[in-house]
């Protein structure tokens, strides 16, 4: 625990306080519900969740149809709730305006500036032509994704050039040699829009200006109609920046989308590519809007495809796309195609998630909860080790040191899986851990009264601890292997805060286990060879004259009488 610096276990939601969540997935088709489908929504969620400015949300399916939303305390709680299991919305839109987003210009130096040559000054060209993709001409054309608009570096070396030259091409006067100050750098707005790409519609000139993308709760924020243009923001980070864009009205919608996989280009060597199959509806659109995007000039010959108001790519048409499917290449790497592909294929699902359970606890009520845990916990352990002491005496000592040693062992495993598998300590695991105090104290029992039932026939010490063992040992296992099945069978069919009560539960039974062998039984039999226990101390718990021991009988006796003797407890 110390080695790896986990000493602490994680707290859950009802602990820490934050709001939890049960997402049910219903479908009019049993068969969409499969483990795919459901580990492909459980990406789109988190990834949802997270844009929404909440750190350290957890997202993780529990059974066949259920998903667990952990939004923990801090961020925009309601707004996540809110969104969280709504059905993600996949678009495909036309790509009107692209420009880069946040981008800044380097710090001038100020050094001495040479004579001007007297060349005429150069604007910077705001309609730079991307490099376009390979395409083929088949009737299944491919739409090439590819890097559109200049580089960042490219794009500040032109908006840093000569910064007095005219615009008009007359030439710069001579310079006069003395030190020119330093040019005030072109603000962040200004580098935008001398970067821009494309014309932005004028009833979205001034929400194009000011949409600053490098903000997550920006990106997840943006929202607008179906039937008219809109502004959206790139999903990841290219060269550095997000990228704003203009989009037009919804050309093909997701739902439309009826297959989507990606595939190696084994032909050309283009690499990873995805594949799309569209319905009916969705191929006569989709051949429809790539015609006209194919005789565009960059970048309005994109489509951008857009999911939850974020442009996860936007591709370039290179021809009109008949037939019902195309391909998106765009050297993408193994990894990159099947994102892609899980996003074009979630917009076809037929899933719809309703939120079942939502639990919202505040910091304080989950820190009342959480001492509420450890002084119940307390509670316990103290009136078992009262009841050790006062009836086993001596043998109680060793009931205690188990006791102890069984915490330390539950609390090391907690933290560990905690920053191993991500294992939240709730409540229900609180209250497991509570009715394990009882499940160890009941095999120290087992094995106490074992031991004095062999004192009680007139066996020594010694040889009475090595007889009770295998009884007591067959006894034992046998009780714990009923709890650990009874606690296997919850966590296999219960879901959410339930399943943290069966896990602790069965964690500590099988610890129980590890204890009474490695530890228990080994410290009995040292102890036994103490004369406060060997001689039958009156404090040691197995006094055989307060244990109402009988004298050792002859052979003969014993087996006349064997059949009266009582055995068992």
């Amino acid at each position: 625990m110390f080695g790896t610096g986990n000493t602490k276990p994680r707290l859950g939601i009802d602990l820490a306080g934050g709001t939890s969540i049960t997402l049910t997935a219903k479908s009019t088709d049993p068969k969409a519900i499969t483990k795919s489908n459901m580990d492909i929504a459980t990406g789109i969620i988190e990834r949802r969740v997270n844009g929404m400015g909440v750190s350290e949300a957890e997202v993780q399916t529990q059974g066949d149809n259920t998903i667990i939303v952990n939004i923990p305390k801090g961020g925009n709680q309601q707004n996540a709730a809110d969104q969280v299991g709504t059905t993600a919305k996949l678009f495909f839109r036309p790509v009107l305006a692209v420009a880069p987003s946040g981008v800044t210009a380097p710090t001038p130096t100020g050094t001495p500036s040479a004579a001007a040559t007297g060349t005429p000054g150069a604007t910077p060209s705001a309609g730079a032509t991307p490099p376009a993709g390979a395409a083929t001409g088949t009737p299944s054309a491919t739409a090439s994704a590819t890097k559109q608009g200049r580089t960042v570096g490219e794009a500040l070396a032109a908006e840093g050039a000569s910064p007095s030259a005219p615009a008009t091409g007359s030439a710069a006067p001579a310079a006069t040699g003395a030190p020119s100050a330093p040019a005030t750098p072109p603000s962040a707005a200004d580098l935008s829009a001398a970067m821009t790409q494309g014309t932005v519609p004028p009833e979205l000139s001034a929400a194009f200006a000011a949409l600053d993308c490098t903000k997550p709760e920006v990106r997840a924020t943006q929202t607008g109609p179906e039937d008219k243009a809109v502004v959206a923001c790139s999903q990841k980070a290219e060269n550095g920046y997000y990228e704003k864009l203009a989009l037009g009205p919804v050309a093909v919608k997701g739902s439309d989308v009826t297959k989507a996989q990606p595939s190696l280009d084994t032909q050309t060597g283009a690499g990873w590519q995805v594949q799309l199959q569209f319905n009916g509806t969705g191929t006569d659109a989709f051949s429809k809007i790539t015609g006209q995007l194919a005789t565009q000039a960059p970048p309005t010959n994109q489509f951008a495809i857009v999911l939850d108001n974020q442009v996860v790519s936007h591709p370039q048409v290179n021809g009109p796309i008949p037939g019902g499917s195309a391909v998106i290449t765009g050297r993408f790497s193994q990894t990159e195609a099947q994102d892609l592909a899980n996003v074009l294929g979630y917009g076809a699902l037929p899933l719809e998630f309703a939120k079942s359970d939502i639990t919202t606890v505040s910091p304080a009520l989950g820190s009342d909860q959480l001492k509420a845990g450890l002084v119940a916990g307390a509670i316990g352990m103290l009136l078992v080790v009262a009841y050790s002491l006062v009836y086993y005496r001596g043998l109680g000592l060793v009931s205690i040191a188990g006791l102890i040693v069984s915490a330390i062992l539950t609390y090391s495993i907690m933290s560990l899986l905690g920053g191993g598998i991500g294992f939240a300590l709730n409540l229900p695991a609180v209250c497991g851990a509570i009715v394990a105090i009882g499940i160890t104290a009941d095999s120290f029992i087992v094995y106490f009264e074992r031991i004095r039932d062999e004192v009680r026939e007139g066996a020594p010490l010694r040889p009475a601890v090595q007889r009770a063992w295998p009884r007591a040992r067959r006894t034992i296992l046998v009780s714990d292997f009923v709890s650990f099945l009874c606690a296997a069978v919850l966590y296999v069919v219960s879901v959410g805060k339930v399943q943290g009560f069966a896990f602790t539960l069965g964690l500590t039974t099988a610890l129980d286990v590890v204890v009474i062998f490695l530890f228990t039984k080994p410290l009995i039999t040292l102890l036994a060879r103490r004369k406060f226990f060997l001689n039958g101390h009156p404090w040691s718990g197995l006094d055989p004259k307060r244990l109402g021991a009988r004298p050792p009988l002859r052979s003969s006796r014993r087996r006349n009488s064997s059949s009266a003797a009582v055995k068992e407890a």
